[in-house]
């Protein structure tokens, strides 16, 4: 599939808008990221780049990196690794996607932020780091269980005796979606809508980013997700050798509640003695 197609196709009604409830195998993620995804990606000083969401972003990682070396698994574009790098931390990054890596060069080089083609759960970066990192969902790209648990395995290849890894992710709010429906809207703005449709049973869900134009017509983007809930992401660590050190609700250090629908979670590496 393309990363944006002209009309939307009839599927699940939800408040008048026909959503594509999406076959989970037919989307793949290196044709998510597509060269239209890559160039429309950044929004300067805007939603995940405005600088209340960056900053405390950038300044708990900086803080937890240290005197040492940065990972950023799924690096994007950049929108945390420049800022970061900016700061004095040496970052490399592991992304999958070619013409998101291709965005990333039009900012910095290879020099300034190295970066290796490839999966997050099984690709290598030269060295090891202080710090790996994987934020704003990025893990849940990741479509099955078996792939984010080695995902915490690479993650503790890279890192030094007692470094961290620290995960960025939402929590699945199944409480609003009533019994018998698929598709719960997400978020909703003028000429912007967010759909995502859920398959309960093996913690799938497609988001559908539906984008409408003044003359009427509509664009859908779609990505696929594994969703994961906190405690069953601290077993994944266990079975890579980490302790949950830090939880809150966001990069500022809020209170991680049960009411709480993001989470920042810091795991550290077991020091062997």
């Amino acid at each position: 599939m393309s990363g944006w197609i002209a009309v939307i196709s009839v599927g699940k009604r939800l408040d008048g808008v026909s959503v594509a409830l999406t076959s989970w195998g037919a989307m793949r993620h290196e044709e998510v990221w597509d060269h239209r995804a890559a160039q429309q990606y950044d929004t300067p000083g805007t939603g995940m780049f405005a600088p209340e969401v960056l900053g405390p972003t950038v300044d708990r990682l900086a803080e937890l990196a240290g005197e040492g070396r940065a990972l950023e698994f799924a690096i994007g574009t950049g929108r945390v690794a420049l800022p970061l790098s900016e700061r004095g931390v040496p970052v490399t990054g592991i992304e999958l996607s070619g013409p998101m890596i291709e965005q990333l060069r039009t900012k910095a080089d290879e020099a300034a932020i190295p970066v290796i083609a490839g999966d997050m759960a099984t690709a290598r970066a030269p060295g090891t780091y202080t710090l790996v990192y994987v934020v704003y969902n990025a893990i849940s790209c990741l479509q099955s269980q078996r792939e984010q648990v080695a995902c915490f395995r690479n993650a503790a290849r890279h890192l030094v005796p007692g470094g961290r890894f620290v995960v960025e992710l939402w929590v699945p709010d199944l409480r609003k979606l009533p019994p018998g429906q698929q598709a719960l809207a997400w978020e909703t703005a003028p000429g912007y809508l967010i759909v995502d449709t859920f398959d309960v049973l093996h913690q799938h869900l497609v988001s559908h980013h539906v984008t409408y134009s003044p003359d009427g017509q509509a664009r859908l983007w779609r990505s696929p997700h594994r969703y994961i809930w906190p405690s069953e992401l601290d077993l994944m660590a266990q079975l890579a050798g980490f302790e949950l050190e830090a939880r809150h609700a966001h990069w500022t250090g809020t209170e991680f509640t049960g009411e709480s629908g993001s989470h920042v979670s810091v795991y550290r590496l077991h020091v062997t003695p």
